[in-house]
């Protein structure tokens, strides 16, 4: 037996299984090779069966047709996420359809359901994101500018370009994070002509809070930017000048966890009103001591992370001090970071907050799975269902980018993305930060080409480059990466320095100075003129997509508006492969023009223009 559903809706996009609320979904089975008795159909949630019905069908041959029209008020009056199967009869005995993506089959006992997402949008998703690029920036280590306060309880290094920052011997071991290399937000704005013609509209700063480390994930203080990055004069100036040349900007929220040396907390005394030097502090609440003052609770087990608990005192905090502060400076929207970590009401909340001063701000959450349907924390995440996130950052992608570029495996990145294309709304998939590498991550370059990390000592990884062959090579893969990654559905984000293949291990050697002059500018125009195809042509804003697999390495996707087509043609196998077309087509970056035959040499991507 062989069967194939599909789900429509003409509130979604083809093959989409996202819809608005009030929406008409219809599902449809067809089954050759078996006669039919009876069909039921069944959607529920996580908690029960919501519709089982006996569903009508026709049998044609040797085989039938069968469908479910629901409406989704039926299910919800807002939102929700819902799993849905049919199962029929045949002689005496009972079959259940099995998922597996866009494909399902017949089988004899109960395997899965298929979902579908039903959502309430309360906000929009800010359009001046769409079609443009954003770039991500770890302030201490981007650009050094302005006259700014040297702390004197940090460690300084005169060391820019090749500078190795401070490191632990092992993976785990603790270290002060305390070596900065002096970057500030004064050189960020120095920069900005380069992010111009990089075609870069927005700028994602890692968190930029007053704190004791340079990576500043452990704030000391939400109110003040840090003065050595230039304080919130170095921050108002940097949005002002961003704004006048078309950049937004945006900030890394960080609302698990603080710093241990930090106003909230105040491990060694040094503010007098922290909760760790006082249980009479505004603070106490915040967090929770197992063993008053040395035994807390702390990010993942890390002691100078001290985890918050998002009680009322604190939520008010962030959303009626914190995000006020800043959306009245002039800020795009946040970065959220450990989404997973953050409660359903503390996200409404939050995205409330920045939406009331600004209708478009991004709110974007570091999710590192499938954002649709994520359970974390004993609680199912409801990120895409209309109160919370824009969208967020998209590890599925990256994962497959990297796979199927360095190992040819075609198969897992068809599958990544036509799971992602599927469950996702269209709007959040549109604003999805796809990215190759981030400040968790090796760097890209890295990990496409150089040798493998297996958890060596970090005295072995600061010193260790790629070879020239290495590097040259990485750098073509890393082409045909961002390629890959900018024909998709979302906004492409660069890391610093990837633009121009920095190379570095495991956090912290993939937080290295970006050179002040020397590196290769022409590598960089590459991402540049990416950008700018992508800026320009209107097809990349097209809600409908469609990848499929041609053989081993070899995939084909489409961005399809009427009857225009934008299709990319990637080989990352290591023979040449040949692809017959009925039409013609013109490359949209070399302008070279197709009739009848593509070829594809081996690792190789082709973009291509088409009216079919």
């Amino acid at each position: 037996m062989n069967a194939k559903y599909s789900i429509t809706s003409k509130n979604a996009p083809r093959g989409c299984h996202a819809f608005p609320a009030g929406s008409e979904i219809t599902v449809k089975l067809s089954v050759s090779g078996a006669e039919c008795d009876k069909v039921f159909y069944y959607i529920g949630n996580d908690e029960r069966v919501l519709i089982e019905r006996e569903a009508a069908f026709s049998c044609y041959g040797s085989g039938f047709v069968s469908e479910y029209t629901v409406n989704t008020r039926e299910l919800t009056e807002q939102d929700g996420l819902f799993f849905t199967h049919f199962e029929f009869v045949s002689g005496e005995k009972r079959y259940y359809i099995a998922f597996n993506g866009y494909s399902c089959s017949v089988e004899d006992r109960f395997v899965n359901e298929t979902q579908i997402l039903v959502y309430s949008e309360q906000y929009h998703c800010p359009e001046w994101l769409i079609g443009g690029a954003m770039y991500q920036i770890f302030p201490d280590r981007f650009s050094r500018g302005g006259e700014v306060l040297l702390r004197s309880n940090a460690v300084y290094r005169e060391e820019w370009d090749n500078g190795i920052p401070e490191y632990p011997e092992h993976p785990g071991d603790e270290y002060p994070n305390n070596t900065h290399f002096g970057g500030t937000l004064y050189g960020v704005v120095e920069r900005l002509s380069y992010l111009s013609s990089l075609g870069i509209n927005c700028i994602y700063l890692n968190p930029i809070f007053e704190a004791y480390s340079n990576h500043k994930y452990d704030t000391a203080d939400f109110l003040s930017v840090d003065k050595t990055f230039g304080g919130d004069a170095a921050l108002a100036e940097l949005i002002e000048k961003a704004h006048s040349v078309g950049i937004k900007v945006i900030l890394d929220g960080v609302f698990n966890h603080v710093g241990n040396d930090s106003i909230y907390f105040d491990a060694y005394g040094k503010y007098g009103n922290g909760a760790c030097s006082t249980q009479m502090s505004p603070y106490w609440e915040w967090f929770t001591f197992n063993d008053y003052p040395n035994a807390y609770e702390s990010w993942w087990g890390i002691k100078n992370l001290p985890r918050i608990n998002r009680c009322e005192s604190y939520i008010r905090f962030i959303t009626e001090k914190v995000i006020p502060k800043y959306m009245r400076m002039g800020i795009d929207g946040w970065r959220l970071d450990v989404a997973d970590e953050l409660e359903a009401d503390f996200l409404d909340r939050v995205a409330a907050a920045i939406k009331r001063f600004k209708p478009d701000a991004l709110i974007i959450g570091e999710v590192w799975e499938d954002a649709s349907n994520k359970i974390a924390y004993n609680e199912r995440k409801r990120y895409f269902r209309g109160k919370q996130l824009d969208s967020v950052t998209d590890y599925p992608l990256r994962n497959a980018i990297i796979e199927y570029v360095k190992n040819g495996d075609s198969s897992f990145f068809t599958e990544t993305v036509s799971t992602l294309y599927r469950n996702y709304p269209p709007h959040k998939l549109a604003c999805l930060m796809n990215f190759l590498g981030s400040h968790d991550t090796e760097r890209i370059a890295t990990v496409l080409c150089g040798d493998p990390d297996y958890g060596e000592e970090g005295s072995v990884l600061a010193h260790r480059k790629m070879s020239r062959e290495q590097r040259e090579r990485a750098k073509e893969l890393l082409k045909n990466a961002y390629l890959l990654m900018a024909f998709m559905p979302g906004i492409p984000c660069i890391y610093y320095g990837d633009e121009i293949a920095m190379e570095g291990y495991r956090d912290p050697f993939n937080r290295r100075p970006f050179p002040v002059s020397g590196f290769d500018d022409e590598y960089s125009k590459f991402f540049a003129e990416v950008n700018r195809v992508r800026r320009e042509e209107k097809l990349f804003s097209s809600r409908e997509l469609s990848v499929k697999e041609l053989a081993n390495g070899v995939v084909c996707a489409e961005r399809i508006i009427g009857n225009e087509r934008l299709i990319m043609w990637a080989n990352m196998s290591n023979t040449q492969y040949n692809v017959s077309i009925p039409f013609s087509a013109v490359d949209i970056f070399n302008k070279k023009v197709y009739s009848n035959l593509v070829e594809l040499s081996p690792k190789t991507v082709a973009v291509v223009k088409t009216e079919v």
